[in-house]
């Protein structure tokens, strides 16, 4: 442990895996992290060289109005997300340091509790840790006892497992948070990737949910995956005015901005639907092809509609099949990373060049 009491960053532990795999004739085939492979759209690159790459001055924390309507208008276009102001809406450097740090910039410590969901990217209780606050991993409303809840995270579509949470249990959640005072925060990175989920991934902000009332509610967006936009670093923080307003505060004060060209890459992200559509329709035929080629060696896949990942199992302990397919020259993530409900599972990412992903394959069906 560190002096700040984290965790080891579990991929550094995938080194002998990945030299085991690295040592196939015919390379790696790395499905092991989420780093897009797929070009970075033109109109971003476009975006990002242009005006504002110019501009000398210090950007401004909250970003742009131009930026700010632009990101409203794509939640409602592309999510069904009405009447979002545009105030509350906070660029942000990627998700993860906005998720590291959402405990702390809400003023958590000692003596709160952080609801984490049962399976979860390990920032969830990162973020709980760095703020000194104690965390629960639970998928349910009873987990925490007496505790005092002050922020529960959902994520849908998950990661690791690509499960899409139903309309009827995000509303059980936002009711069950308000009754208690807590702050609902939504990882929403993975809801333009909805694959073949139905109905289709809510966000926490769509009136199914909260019935057209954003109090309490943050909906955290990244173009990392859905635009290629990972090395940008260019996410968003949408919803309670109060709140949204709260974390500009802070972030002002903390020079957490968005570099100026990027913010420019941003407003033109969420301005295109076009590229996507492109993207996730990639995504989908690399999940039908990779389920297959799983399914024929033996797996078992379980939720994967939507998202970033397949979920699968081979009954036997994560490291086991981590071990057993770096064998055939693929890296994987083994299920234990997101929480120990998962040490029977491993994460199969979507992020490889399809030439790759037709290499696991062939090698899949000699398992």
């Amino acid at each position: 442990m560190s002096r700040l009491d984290l965790p080891d960053f579990p991929w550094d532990s995938l080194t002998g895996a990945r030299e085991r795999a690295a040592a196939h004739p015919d390379g790696i085939v790395d499905l092991s992290v989420g780093t897009p492979v797929d070009p970075v759209p033109g109109v971003l690159r476009e975006a990002l060289a242009g005006p504002a790459a110019a501009e000398p001055g210090y950007p401004t924390t909250h970003g742009p109005a131009s930026l700010r309507e632009a990101v409203v208008a794509s939640l409602q276009r592309r999510f069904g997300v009405p009447g979002v102001d545009p105030a509350a809406v906070v660029p942000t450097i990627g998700s993860k340091e906005l998720v590291a740090w959402l405990p702390t910039l809400l003023g958590l410590g000692a003596g709160d509790t952080v609801v984490i969901p049962e399976l979860a990217y390990p920032t969830y209780e990162v973020g709980a840790r760095l703020a000194g606050a104690e965390h629960v991993r639970s998928d349910g409303l009873t987990a925490a006892g007496p505790a005092r809840i002050r922020l529960v995270w959902l994520n849908s579509p998950s990661n690791p497992t690509g499960r899409v949470l139903p309309v009827e249990h995000l509303r059980k959640v936002v009711t069950w948070a308000r009754e208690r005072g807590a702050v609902v925060a939504s990882d929403e990175c993975y809801l333009g990737l909805p694959g073949d989920a139905e109905p289709a991934p809510r966000s926490v902000l769509h009136p199914d949910v909260c019935d057209g009332d954003t109090t309490g509610l943050l909906a955290v967006h990244s173009l990392s995956k859905v635009s290629n936009l990972a090395g940008y670093r260019a996410g968003f923080v949408a919803g309670d005015p109060a709140l949204v307003s709260g974390l500009l505060e802070v972030r002002k004060h903390a020079g957490m901005i968005v570099p100026r060209p990027v913010q420019a890459a941003l407003e033109a992200a969420v301005s295109d639907d076009a590229h996507v559509a492109e993207q996730a329709a990639r995504y989908d035929a690399r999940r039908t092809r990779l389920r297959a080629g799983l399914e024929k060696a033996g797996l078992t896949i379980e939720h994967s509609q939507a998202g970033l990942y397949l979920w699968a199992s081979a009954d036997e302990p994560c490291r086991d099949t981590v071990d057993r397919l770096a064998g055939l020259g693929i890296l994987v993530a083994p299920g234990e990373f997101y929480g120990p409900a998962g040490s029977r599972h491993v994460r199969v990412g979507l992020t490889a060049p399809d030439e790759r992903i037709d290499a696991a394959v062939d090698r899949l069906g000699t398992a």
